[in-house]
Parts: structure tokens; sequence; C-alpha cells
């Protein structure tokens, strides 16, 4: 991707985020400065909630964007039966989390913003993700193994428990690592293209 004068920032912790956005062969820098706060109206439609907060950390952001700068900002969510499970607290809250999980299907919704200093573009991507019946022993080895404590839902689709555990997925993979990286690479011809 010719990038041309842009310069590319990535404003997120995640080292998923980071290794899919290298994916694409472009030069970025992370900087994860931010004054945004992470809350939403319980009111809010369950699955607006990651774009609402993409875009709160994209315009959270500590400092206005140069006019050569694109931000990129992205929050992910897992839904089971209409209740939100975000990263877990706990060794217990993890293995809950997991034992809810099993045997069903389950959305992961990641939403993200692109922003220069003159337009926006945020979107949401939604994958559905099915997972077999966990034993117990299962889930106690992943927990203690990978210790999912800053994963939605509280496991990472790349680790062994998705490895050994995913019977059926429809839409993107990379969204579930959380970042939808054909989506955000669109997003960015698009804002290079103008």
């Amino acid at each position: 991707m010719n990038l041309g004068s842009k310069h590319i920032i990535l404003a997120s912790n995640s080292p998923r985020r980071r290794e899919l956005l290298a994916g694409l062969n472009i030069d970025f820098e992370v900087d994860t400065r931010n004054n945004f706060e992470e809350r939403f109206d319980p009111a809010t439609p369950h699955p607006e909630v990651p774009a609402l907060m993409a875009r709160g950390k994209s315009y959270g952001f500590h400092r206005p964007l140069e006019p050569d700068e694109i931000l990129i900002t992205a929050d992910t969510m897992v839904l089971l039966d209409k209740a939100i499970l975000g990263k877990p607290h706990s060794r217990e809250e993890a293995v809950r989390m997991l034992s809810m999980l099993s045997g069903r299907e389950h959305e992961v919704i990641t939403g993200v913003t692109v922003r220069d200093c003159c337009r926006e573009e945020t979107f949401s991507d939604v994958t559905y993700v099915t997972f077999k019946t966990f034993t117990a022993e299962e889930i106690d080895y992943y927990v203690d193994t990978c210790k999912p404590y800053d994963k939605a839902g509280a496991y990472g689709i790349q680790e062994w428990i998705g490895y050994i555990g995913t019977t059926d997925m429809r839409g993107s993979f990379y969204n579930v690592m959380g970042f939808p990286v054909q989506r955000v690479y669109e997003a960015l011809t698009r804002f290079l293209s103008r």
C-alpha cells in the first residue's frame, strides 16, 4: 500500500492489532495516550457499543491530528445471548465465561474508527463463532496456561482453545482476533485515494 506522505497511527495496546496491521506491509507508529473513559449508556444496543467505543477512543486521542496523519482505533466485544462478555478480572471469571461459551454460538463484534484531521469513517464487523462443549479440564488448562485476562470473552481464537474448540465460524477470523484487517485496508485505501 502506497501511503504517499501519510503517517499512520495505531492507538491500541493490543499486540494482535499491531501484528495484523503490520501484515498490511505499511509503516505505522503506536501511540496509546488517550483521555477517553470507556463508558456507555446501558440503554445503548449492545451491537453498537464497539463502534461507539472506537469512536470515543479516536476523539479521546491526546492531541489534535496533523494534516498528514491517519489515526486508527478499535474496540472488540464478545456477545452471548445479548450479554456482553468483557475482559475477565480473575481466574474464576475467565473459567465462568468459557463455561458459558462452551457448546454455544456467540458473536464477536469489532468497531473501528479511521480518522484524519478532516474526516472519519467508523464501522463494525461481526463474526459468529461456535465452540464445542469444553471439559472442565480443558477450560482449566487453557486459563492456567494462556492466562487470557486481556481478552474479551476470556479467549484468543489464535490460541490453544481456538485450535481445539472452534467448530464453526461465519465471518472474518481476524475480526475475532480483534481487528478486521481486510476492512481496515479498504478504509485506508479510501482515505489515501481522496
